[in-house]
């Protein structure tokens, strides 16, 4: 008797079409990386050096890890769940302290709110339900991770993530150097990109901390995006946002869903 499969996300998913999309995941991480910069729990991204030294790495690092459990199996996915905890430990252990669980908090929140600004920002609005699904599949991780506070509901996160928001952000040292690594590794014309995106993706708290503006520059270009699909120039703004030697590895990220 052949036994069922099960998926850490069900085929057919909301999730898995937005997160089997490049160009989706890309604004998702561009989201991100500014409020990655602002949290007040960044300094355990520079304790090992490998952030600041390559951003773009740790981007598609992130990203296959993040795809690895949301395409997986239950089994395969809770593995790939419990190495990331094991790689933190070794984290904590090195540096004799605790990663707090707000800063996993505010890491869940990034995913779950970036992929639903990303989706509707280059496609179109969400519905309550598919909202509600992506903050499940997300709460399936953190459940996993062993976290304490996480929220019951979307509606409760919804409120969770406000308060966060206000709490754990502040612009630092760390914030401005991060900044210069993105422009460092990016180059002018990217980096310029990157806080344009940034500027029309992110919460107002965050925007209104990175003096992010002119994000309204874009919105022609997202139009003329949202038609591409059908003409066949998709790849450009990708291409636009990361420099070519990563070309191959965005379009490996488009799975058809």
């Amino acid at each position: 008797m052949e036994i069922a499969v099960k998926h850490f996300v069900d085929e057919g998913s909301i999730v898995k079409k937005i997160w089997g999309t490049a160009d989706t995941v890309l604004f998702i991480f561009a989201g991100a990386a500014a409020e990655f910069a602002l949290n007040k729990a960044v300094d355990w991204l520079y304790f090992t050096g490998k952030l600041p030294a390559d951003p773009l790495g740790r981007l598609f690092s992130t990203v296959t890890y993040s795809r690895r459990i949301l395409f997986s199996t239950d089994n395969d996915a809770y593995a790939a769940i419990d190495q990331i905890n094991a790689i933190h430990n070794h984290v904590e252990n090195a540096r004799g302290a605790k990663i707090p669980d707000w800063a996993y908090l505010d890491v869940l929140d990034m995913l779950i709110d970036y992929t639903i600004r990303s989706y509707e920002l280059l496609e179109r609005k969400l519905t309550d339900t598919e909202k509600t699904e992506v903050f499940q599949i997300f709460y399936k991780v953190g459940t996993r991770m062993n976290l304490k506070g996480l929220p019951a509901t979307y509606q409760d996160w919804v409120i969770q993530r406000g308060q966060r928001l206000k709490q754990n952000l502040q612009y630092g040292n760390l914030t401005n150097d991060l900044y210069q690594q993105y422009r460092k590794h990016l180059g002018s014309p990217r980096y310029w990109l990157l806080k344009k995106v940034q500027a029309l993706l992110v919460p107002p708290t965050v925007k209104q901390k990175l003096g992010l503006t002119g994000g309204r520059l874009l919105k022609p270009l997202l139009f003329i995006y949202k038609l591409s699909g059908r003409i066949k120039l998709k790849h450009i703004l990708r291409d636009a946002l990361l420099p070519a030697a990563y070309k191959e590895q965005i379009r490996g990220l488009d799975t058809k869903y």
